[in-house]
This record gives structure tokens, C-alpha cells and sequence, in this order.
């Protein structure tokens, strides 16, 4: 019965893309529409294909995956250390949460240009804003994790060892685990924006600066299928995490991706 219900998914998807692409089809070839503007699903893929042979799409795309990992690795382990701190230790909290608090408000696209005036437009500015962007929304999710942890728990714990390692590895971290995983797959979503909003502003490669320069040259085919790209890529790094999260932690059913 379930391997019905997942093949079942699967028909129900590849339906729905088939017909989005037949629409977007009879759109283009309605005459209604600019061609130029609105170029038909077969114009797009054959951007796409001389681009790929090109060999600048596999460039582009392996140096924006490289700096979104680099930046949510560094802002999720600022985030998540933070964040523990805070929800468990009340002078921390109430020293560090509201600054926190006054800049999480804050647009990370509105940084871009004070960024670019403090590190340039190297990677390592683009980095930093990717890790700026991925911060908060990993910390408010482990933030709120530590502080709900029930002092039940811990005072079991503390008589069951001694040692506040184990505590912290057996109790605290999967406690906390269910909504670090939510904060990192918000994460990968903003770092996507912030990696396409960074390479826009400065960049010679990765997949917002293609996107910036079709634009510029008007090659709309091109220009479209790199956003496919660009989605595509977003879409299949959150599948990736959510799969090393079931074989890891098989025991948060809540993160499997069917519903057998």
C-alpha cells in the first residue's frame, strides 16, 4: 500500500510538471506574447544545452553551491553555539538576545552594499553575507529549542552522570536536534536568495551573475533557464539535507520526505 501511495506522488507530480510545461507552451506559440520576451520551453532547454556544453553551467553552478555550503556551515555553527548559550544560560540571554533581536529585523540584502564597501566583491564577501543571512533564522530555531528543554530532563541527567559532556551530547543536543534541522532547511533557502542577491552586485561566475549578464545582453531563453537552474539547485540541496537527516537521525519521522 505504500509503494502505491509513492508511486501514486510521483504520477501526480510529473503530471503537474507536464502540464505547466504544455501551458507555458500554448502560451508561447499563441501569438498573445513576445516571443523574444516569452521564449517556449524548447528555446529555454536549448539555452540550457549550450550553455552545459559550454562548460560555464557546471562553473557556475559548482562556485555557488561552494559558497552557499561555506556560508551556512559558518553562520549555522554561529548560530546553533549561540543559540544553545542563550536558551540555557540566563545572563547570556539577556546580554545577547537583544542585540540579536535588533538586528534580525534587518533585510540581509540591505548589508550587500556596506559589505562590499568593508571586503569587496571577493568570495569572502559573498560569504559573509550568506552567513549573516543564514544566522538568525538557525539561532531563533535553536534558541527557542534550548530554552523549552524541560529542567526535568536535565536534573535526570545530573543524576545519572556527572559530566556535563554527556549531558550536553545526550540530552541537550537531541532535544534540540527537530528544530536546528527546521532553522537549517529555512537556511538553505535565504542562502540561495543572498547568493544570487551577492553575485549580482560583484561577481565574473556563479549562477546570479549568468542571470545578470543575460539580462543585461537580453538573451531571455538563457536568462530563464538559469533561474530553473538556480531553483533547481536550491530544491535539490534541501532534498539532499533532508536524506543525510533520515539516514543519520531515522528517528525525526517528522523529516521524511513521503508519507508511507
Amino acid at each position: 500500500m505504500g509503494v502505491s501511495n509513492k508511486y501514486t506522488k510521483y504520477g501526480y507530480t510529473i503530471l503537474s510538471v507536464v502540464f505547466f510545461i504544455c501551458v507555458w507552451h500554448i502560451l508561447s506559440a499563441s501569438g498573445y506574447v513576445n516571443r523574444l520576451l516569452f521564449p517556449a520551453p524548447k528555446e529555454v532547454l536549448l539555452a540550457i544545452i549550450k550553455w552545459a556544453q559550454s562548460g560555464e553551467l557546471l562553473s557556475d553552478l559548482m562556485t555557488s553551491y561552494w559558497r552557499v555550503l561555506v556560508g551556512i556551515s559558518v553562520g549555522g555553527t554561529i548560530g546553533i553555539s549561540i543559540g544553545i548559550a542563550t536558551g540555557r544560560m540566563k545572563l547570556l540571554n539577556a546580554l545577547v538576545t537583544p542585540i540579536i533581536q535588533i538586528f534580525r529585523p534587518l533585510p540581509p540584502v540591505a548589508i550587500i552594499p556596506l559589505v562590499i564597501v568593508w571586503l569587496g566583491i571577493g568570495d569572502l564577501a559573498k560569504i559573509f553575507s550568506i552567513g549573516f543571512a543564514v544566522f538568525f533564522p538557525i539561532w531563533i530555531n535553536t534558541h527557542g529549542a534550548a530554552e523549552a528543554i524541560p529542567q526535568s530532563y536535565l536534573r535526570c541527567a545530573k543524576l545519572l552522570t556527572t559530566s556535563r559532556w554527556h549531558r550536553f551530547n545526550k540530552v541537550l543536543i537531541p532535544a534540540c536536534l527537530p528544530s536546528i534541522i527546521s532553522g537549517v532547511r529555512t537556511a538553505i533557502a535565504v542562502a540561495f536568495i543572498m547568493v544570487y542577491v551577492s553575485e549580482i552586485a560583484g561577481a565574473s561566475n556563479g549562477l546570479g551573475y549568468r542571470i545578470s549578464i543575460t539580462h543585461l545582453s537580453y538573451q531571455t531563453d538563457l536568462m530563464i533557464g538559469a533561474l530553473f537552474v538556480l531553483a533547481a539547485a536550491g530544491a535539490m540541496a534541501d532534498l539532499f539535507f533532508v536524506g543525510i537527516m533520515n539516514r543519520v537521525f531515522p528517528w525525526l519521522v517528522i523529516y521524511k520526505t513521503n508519507n508511507d
